[in-house]
Order: structure tokens, then sequence, then C-alpha cells
């Protein structure tokens, strides 16, 4: 969410942890996920570590297939591999009833480790290489969604070099803003994805006479962290009438992929309304006799995790009061590439109860863009106290990176009452591991 996007007032922690039930916070233990204390797993895994709640997970795909099915659709959920590629997520999702929607070879093949069929995976993104394309299809991928005719061109040829048939969908741009970050939306015409609306009918039309191409219907996405029904219920009028039109050309058109970006809250807020969102495809789409299909990433993780950490020290400035945590930029990029908001509380009871003044939380790392929060209302905390970032199972470990040379965190996965880890902590050593020095 940008900064302009901004709440004028920030919630208070305790409306942070009313929101999300989930989170419970103990009068002993302190803050609790999923049943399971936060301090516990810090104390057994050290910290910075990635926490994910697979009954979360569970439910928030639940939710989404209750709330379609309450309007009669039933669409195929594909969830978004690149808001969280870790394979125990991957299964968590699989086994709950969910495909996959990849945008490399890697997730594709993540996907399929993780026991995703490859007919149950969508294939994204602007710029597959032939030899992804190859690859793919010879593992008999259900679905590419073509992105330009140039794509088109490249795919016919690895299609008939493989002998294999290739069902493809394409990716219309609707030109609709989504109202969210500029980084993050992807469905205007000046943005790099998709074919513009008005070239689809005869390219369509030509890739039905293409070898090795099978046309099954066409695809949108127009953004990501969309909030508000409308900008969707555009885009998905104009797909309607693409399918109407390519129909009335004389083409079977079987399939409608409406996308993703599905949006969340962020701060105390609910997120996107599920039944305004399904009542909308069903007033929008649902009388086209098309199988729907559907790409959530971020609904379905982001609450789910969260990145714990721990305070290595206040500092006193000049003009205000700075929380260094051990967690840093390469850990959650998303605040300083994206400007994002994520909740913060403490893991202690006492903390959460204690006076609270404003405060800039950061990283230890060696950029002023280090930060993860400006002047947020926090209690004083002592070297060691832990804090909570919320809200972070989504484009937080999948983005991290080993920057200052710092080892990538560790992950647990809690379920059942459990905690299971699900990736160690990287040693220092582990960061040149595969390097050569030239003789």
């Amino acid at each position: 969410m940008a900064l302009a996007e901004r709440r004028d007032i920030e919630p208070e922690i305790a409306d942070l942890l009313a929101a999300r039930p989930a989170l419970v916070m103990h009068a002993q233990d302190g803050l609790c996920f999923e049943g399971i204390a936060l301090n516990a797993i810090a104390d057994k895994f050290g910290t910075p570590t990635w926490v994910y709640g697979a009954a979360t997970m569970r439910a928030r795909y639940v939710a989404l297939v209750a709330a379609f099915e309450s309007v009669g659709l039933r669409p195929h959920i594909h969830y978004a591999v690149k808001a969280n590629d870790h394979l125990a997520v991957l299964s968590v999702l699989r086994a709950a009833g969910a495909g996959a929607d990849v945008v490399s070879l890697g997730e594709f093949m993540r996907a399929q480790k993780a026991g995703v069929a490859a007919k149950d995976i969508v294939f994204s993104g602007v710029g597959k290489s032939p030899d992804e394309m190859a690859a793919a299809l010879a593992a008999g991928i259900g679905q590419i969604n073509v992105e330009s005719a140039e794509e088109l061109s490249v795919l016919s040829k690895v299609a008939v070099k493989v002998g294999k048939i290739a069902n493809i969908v394409l990716r219309m741009n609707p030109d609709v803003d989504a109202g969210t970050h500029a980084k993050i939306t992807t469905g205007l015409a000046d943005n790099k994805f998709g074919i513009a609306a008005h070239d689809i009918v005869e390219l369509y039309a030509h890739a039905a006479r293409l070898p090795g191409i099978r046309p099954v219907g066409i695809a949108l996405h127009i953004g990501s962290q969309i909030l508000n029904p409308a900008p969707y219920a555009t885009a998905y009028a104009k797909a309607a009438e693409m399918v109407r039109a390519l129909r009335a050309a004389g083409q079977v058109v079987s399939v409608l992929d409406l996308g993703g970006g599905l949006g969340i809250g962020y701060y105390d807020e609910p997120g996107i309304s599920l039944s305004a969102f399904a009542a909308m495809v069903r007033a929008t789409v649902g009388d086209l006799g098309v199988q729907l299909l559907l790409e959530p990433g971020r609904y379905l993780v982001g609450p789910a995790g969260l990145l714990l950490a721990a305070v290595i020290l206040q500092k006193q400035g000049s003009a205000k009061r700075f929380v260094v945590l051990d967690a840093a930029m390469n850990d959650l990029l998303r605040p300083a590439l994206y400007e994002s908001y994520h909740g913060i509380l403490p893991v202690s009871a006492v903390d959460f109860v204690s006076a609270a003044t404003p405060a800039d939380v950061v990283g230890p790392v060696c950029e002023t863009g280090d930060t993860f929060a400006i002047d947020r209302v926090l209690p004083s905390f002592k070297p060691g106290a832990r804090v909570a970032l919320l809200d972070a199972g989504a484009y937080g470990a999948v983005m991290s990176s080993s920057y200052n040379a710092r080892p990538r965190a560790a992950s647990v996965l809690l379920d059942g009452g459990q905690t299971h880890l699900i990736s160690p902590r990287q040693t220092q050593s582990d960061l040149w591991a595969h390097e050569i020095i030239p003789g």
C-alpha cells in the first residue's frame, strides 16, 4: 500500500490484535499465533524467524470457496506461487484443493514438487523462454496464458518441436486502473502486461490456425492488493463483452481466467469483501457458460504469516526514538520497496500494556530505507524484547535476500498445535558455499 494511501490515524496495537483472531495475547505466555507462544518459537529457533499458520491458510481457502458457492459458482482456484513459494505452504494449499499459478519454470517445478499436478498449473508472465515453454508442455501443463503476439508465435514453434498441443488463453489488458500502488498495477495500457483489447479477436483467430496451439479462452489481471470490487467489475464487464465478441466471430471460448489481486487488511480493516466480490463476479460473468479461474496469492497467505524479530537496542536520536531490530529490509522488503504498512505487536504481555510513544522501527542494514515503520506508537523496549511484524506471509520470505551478508531467516509452520521447522536458518558459511575464486 503506497504511502499516500496510508490512513491518517494508525490503529492502536490493541486494535491490530483484535482484528486478527489467530493471534491472542496470553497473560503469561505472551503473544500466541494459532495457539502457540511466539516466545517459545523464538527461544527454540532464534530470530528473525518467519512463522506461518496452516490453519489460517486453510480457513481462508475455505472462505473463498464458500463465498462463490453461495452465488452458485465454483471457479478453479490456482494459488499464485509468487506470493510465497515454500514447499510446505504449497503443500498445505494443494491439499486444500488449490492448483497453482506460476510465472517461471522454477515455480512450475516447485509446485510439482509440492504435489500439484501439471494439469492443475497455469503458466503466466510476459517473458517465458522457449526452454520454459518446452519443459512445461512436456510435463503436461494445463494452461499457458499468452501475453503477446510475439510470444504466441514462439510458443507455436516450441509446441510443434516437442510434439504437444498448448492449451492457451490470451491475456487481455483491459486498461483499467485498479487504484493501488503504481508498482503493483498491471491492467493499464502502459503496463507491460497483456494484449490490447482491440487486438484480441484477430489474434485469437490467428491462434486457432497455428500448429500446436489450442485457444480456449481469455485471461486478465489488473493488479494486486485491491480492496474495492469496483475496478474488477469494470474489467470483468469488458471481459464478458470480449467473450461474446469472440463467440460471435465463430470462436470457441470455454475458459475465463479472472486473475487475482484480492486485497487483505494490513491495518485493522477486514480487507476485500468476499461476498461482494463473488456477487460481482456472478453479475458480470456468471452467465457466460465458461469455466472460471481465480488466482489469489496474498489473500490466502498474507495474514497466515508473520516475521518474528528481536530488539537489538533502542537509540535515542536528537529528534526521535529508534527501535533497532535484528530483522531488516533484506528479510522483509515491502516497506522499503512499496512504503508498505505492516502492523507491529509486542510479544511480551508486559510490553503490550506498557505506556507507548512514537518511534521509528528500523533494521541494522546500512541503508536509510531499512525502515519498517515511522512514528509508530509502541512501548519502550529492552534489548532482547521480541516483536511480531504482521501479515508477512505474502511477498516476505520469497523476496528476501542476503544483502549485507546477512543469512536468510529460519521458517516454521504451525499445524495442529505442532511447530515444524520448514527452512533452517542460513549460516554465514552458507552464503559463500557455492562461490568460486578463480585460480
